[in-house]
């Protein structure tokens, strides 16, 4: 069994590559390195590193052990961390955001369930657009984020809210005064495309480049927000497949909602970066879904 100071050692020297930079990390002398670390070798029995008068490097042996204690490491640490979120409550502050107005109500709703257990925790409100709604995840400045399924790339936790879809079409448009239509027409007019930014999964779950029954979908002009994406329907550059909520947050005299009488549902939750599933996170996803199952979310 390896023990911490050798653990520590190895993988500090595997980064530095220098026993007078390692030691200068670590607070101790070259000599304590190099004792730990032929301690090390010796237990192994075989070299870690080549020396020389000039350079240090990882054998084959070494850089194995490297990339395979690495991520064991963080591992330990992260459950350390936890345990000691945990044994400290949930307290400090947690940032919150909304994808499109009406997952808002959805959020404060589980903001008061949270806050309400969690009387120590500041939370942070606020909104985010497809154009940086993943860079706040992953730069830090939001933490947990209302967002539709599939969200590539991140955590999700339950889902909260459900809409049917509709699909969005020029007031003067030939399907504007239809009952319903099939996803089969998008076959037939361009679609217009979310911005480069949003996740190929949402892309293809919103915007499919095939219908159900394989035939291509023209794609058309691309839009660097919603509002805009609804502007170039309107103009008549193309139709575009949007949740139901649309026709109440952004009601419009040029756009018509039809509805797609052969779509699944649009889910959707909390997402959030895996390296950032920290005790508040862990906490706000329970009340997410203790508020959606104790009185559904509309």
């Amino acid at each position: 069994m390896l023990e911490r100071v050798e653990i520590e050692t190895f993988l500090t020297l595997a980064e530095e590559l220098h026993f007078g930079r390692t030691a200068e990390r670590l607070g101790v002398t070259t000599g304590r390195v190099s004792q730990v670390i032929r301690k090390l070798e010796r237990g192994i029995g075989g070299l870690l590193f080549e020396r020389t008068s000039r350079t240090v490097r990882l054998t084959d042996i070494g850089r194995r052990l490297a990339d395979d204690l690495t991520p064991l490491v963080a591992g330990m640490e992260q459950a350390v961390r936890r345990a000691a979120e945990a044994s400290r409550g949930v307290t400090g502050e947690l940032r919150v955001a909304f994808l499109g107005e009406w997952t808002a109500p959805a959020l404060l709703k589980i903001v008061g369930l949270f806050s309400e257990r969690h009387p120590d925790c500041r939370v942070d409100v606020r909104e985010v657009h497809l154009s940086n709604s993943r860079a706040s995840l992953l730069d830090g400045s939001v933490d947990v984020l209302i967002a539709s399924y599939p969200f590539d790339g991140m955590a999700r936790g339950p889902v909260l809210l459900t809409e049917k879809r509709v699909l969005a079409v020029a007031a003067g448009h030939p399907l504007a005064d239809q009952e319903s239509v099939s996803l089969e027409v998008l076959a037939e007019h361009p679609v217009v495309q979310y911005p480069d930014v949003t996740s190929a999964g949402f892309k293809r779950d919103r915007t499919p480049d095939h219908t159900p029954s394989g035939r291509p979908v023209p794609k058309g002009p691309v839009g660097g927000s919603f509002s805009e994406m609804l502007t170039l329907v309107a103009m008549g550059k193309g139709v575009l497949p949007v949740g139901e909520h649309s026709r109440r947050y952004y009601p419009r005299p040029d756009v018509a909602y039809v509805p797609l009488r052969d779509a699944r549902p649009i889910e959707r939750g909390p997402v959030w970066l895996e390296g950032n599933t920290t005790e508040r996170v862990r906490e706000f996803v329970r009340a997410a879904a203790d508020s959606a199952r104790n009185a559904p979310i509309a």
